[in-house]
């Protein structure tokens, strides 16, 4: 299945047979949001080619993104750079941290008039830094602030669009396949956006594992909830801490990374970011705690995945009650 390109894309130009060039995604950035992305753009005929951080040094992390793109046709590239330099359109999916080198070293290849679209959830400050990099080479950066978690909806998540640039790109990503809505033409609009949902959705993650982990070491926890169930009927708390433990487990690195943007974001607006600071802090300590190998072997089938959210809580407070050496 081919991919129909808009016309004010690189490869519409035609080749001497008159057929348009193929259309090749770069992607910097190949964890878990960006193989979903190679997944789904594979499946509809694009080319996609890949670089990440990780790749420069043996570990479980590489030796996964090459198994990935072997069995899904994913090419692998040396650097950010030249991923970037045969691309129509550009996406990176990195840690917040790697956002404005991400772009640095992206926009070092472009094509003039190429997209750079940006799903990072970094702060609007790092979103139009990054803009200015990508600017400076030719390019056309896009910030993209992805509004819910990617997994479930893949490739489909919603995804807000802003920058000068949004209003053209939509077109071409809903043909490959994105739910894309332009949010704002000013940068860093939708950016705070999703940082300021992430105050929420980060936090009450933190607040749930900290909570729940506590009662369960008081023995209360069957109470605890059931006071959230009758102060939030709507929510089913058994579920909701579960997939909470799962996600924080298994992301909480990319999370505090994030959360600790938020916090920038928060203390632009004039505001001591207290509760993001908080948030960072807890998401960061699972991480530490995740690495260390408290939940199982990251790589495992089951790693962080455990349905009931006590087993995963249980682990925790046997840690922490372990004495300090």
């Amino acid at each position: 299945m081919s991919t129909a390109v808009p016309q004010d894309t690189p490869s519409s130009q035609a080749q001497p047979d008159g057929t348009p060039q193929a259309f090749r995604i770069g992607l910097v950035g190949y964890g878990e949001v960006g193989r979903i992305l190679a997944e789904d753009l594979r499946a509809a005929g694009v080319a996609v080619s890949a670089y990440d951080l990780k790749l420069e040094s043996p570990s479980s992390d590489a030796d996964t993104m090459r198994v990935h793109a072997v069995e899904f046709g994913v090419e692998l590239g040396a650097s950010a750079t030249m991923v970037a330099t045969p691309a129509d359109l550009v996406i990176s999916a990195v840690t917040a941290s790697q956002t404005l080198d991400a772009a640095r070293a992206a926009a070092a290849g472009l094509r003039p008039g190429t997209f750079v679209l940006d799903v990072n959830s970094a702060s609007p400050k790092a979103k139009r830094d990054a803009a200015q990099a990508v600017h400076a080479q030719g390019g056309r950066y896009v910030e993209g602030a992805v509004m819910t978690s990617v997994p479930p909806y893949r490739i489909r998540v919603p995804l807000l669009l802003g920058g000068p640039h949004a209003s053209a790109v939509e077109p071409l990503l809903k043909q490959l396949g994105f739910a894309p809505t332009v949010g704002s033409a000013d940068l860093g609009v939708v950016s705070a956006t999703k940082m300021c949902r992430s105050v929420m959705i980060k936090g009450l993650e933190a607040m749930v594992i900290e909570s729940l982990a506590s009662a369960r070491h008081y023995g209360v926890e069957d109470a605890v909830l059931a006071s959230l169930k009758e102060t939030f009927p709507g929510i089913d708390w058994e579920k909701q801490a579960a997939y909470f433990f799962q996600r924080v487990i298994q992301h909480g690195r990319r999370r505090s990374e994030e959360v600790r943007e938020v916090a920038e974001t928060v203390r632009d607006a004039g505001l001591t970011p207290w509760s993001a600071e908080g948030t960072a802090e807890r998401q960061a300590w699972m991480a530490d705690l995740a690495e260390d190998g408290v939940f199982g072997q990251r790589g495992d089938a089951d790693f962080g995945r455990s349905p009931d959210w006590r087993t995963e809580a249980d682990r925790l407070l046997a840690q922490i009650a372990k004495p300090k050496l």
